[in-house]
């Protein structure tokens, strides 16, 4: 039976990656040696506030973060602002409508980061959670099985994948990248190298900003992570000490009995 299965699955793996093949395939994504990846990985606090700068000059001009509080942004294992800091920053970067006023006025901890500035520019709040599926070769998700490729490789990818060759049909400008499904992607590219300065003196090359706002938009979507890790740790924990408990005392149980026979 497991036997079938197997082949069954393999097939099916298969049979996707050859539909993908003949689709013209998924863009190349990009392995990435992200911090928080594997099972004791953490998210760079600098690197997230770094992120958090490269979307708020670059991407929140047209991409919003709906689901995402600007209170999150003084969490522990986050961008880990103080309260004050984030106060300023939400004054200083955004107005949100207030029903109670019947208008406009600065945003506060406790909302949320605003949604999309346009139609056809999909919100950041869940995209790397989106993409963190099935982005092994052809997608089969091998990859991301053995080297944790998911959502913020593709972000990465797609910031750094144009190679500076466009084309209009339609009255629409398409850019070539080779991380996009099909090649061309409607997006100009976002980002070149010096666009944004960190107060850190940190290198701040398109290759580097790509890193830091792909964590940032990796830790909007996945931001209780460290959470959930520590408590599978305990997790793992607990089930190791009652599995020696269970083991001693069914040792301590049977061991009278053991070497016994039993008469016809």
């Amino acid at each position: 039976m497991f036997k079938k299965l197997a082949i069954s699955a393999v097939a099916a793996l298969t049979l996707t990656s050859g539909a993908a093949m003949a689709a013209g395939g998924a863009g190349h994504v990009h392995d990435v040696d992200f911090s928080y990846e594997g099972p004791f990985g953490t998210f760079d606090q600098n690197q997230l506030q770094r992120g958090l700068k490269v979307y708020t000059e670059v991407c929140a001009a047209c991409h919003g973060l709906q689901y995402v509080p600007l209170r999150t942004l003084a969490d522990e294992g986050g961008p880990h602002f103080s309260e004050a800091e984030v106060r300023q920053y939400a004054a200083d970067n955004f107005e949100v409508f207030d029903a109670e006023l019947d208008d406009f006025r600065a945003a506060k901890p406790a909302d949320f980061f605003p949604g999309s500035n346009l139609e056809n520019a999909p919100d950041l709040s869940l995209m790397a959670k989106a993409r963190a599926g099935f982005h092994g070769p052809y997608g089969s998700g091998i990859n991301q099985f053995f080297k944790g490729m998911g959502g913020g490789e593709y972000i990465y990818s797609i910031l750094d994948g144009y190679t500076g060759k466009e084309k209009t049909q339609a009255g629409t400008t398409f850019y070539e990248n080779t991380a996009f499904p099909g090649g061309w992607i409607a997006m100009a590219p976002p980002l070149e190298d010096g666009l944004v300065d960190f107060d850190d003196g940190h290198d701040n090359s398109l290759h580097h900003m790509a890193e830091d706002v792909s964590a940032f938009l990796m830790w909007t979507a996945e931001p209780k992570m460290m959470a959930r890790k520590e408590a599978g740790f305990i997790g793992v924990f607990i089930l190791a000490i009652l599995s020696v408990l269970l083991y001693l005392t069914n040792k301590k149980i049977w061991a009278p009995h053991k070497g016994k026979k039993t008469s016809a």
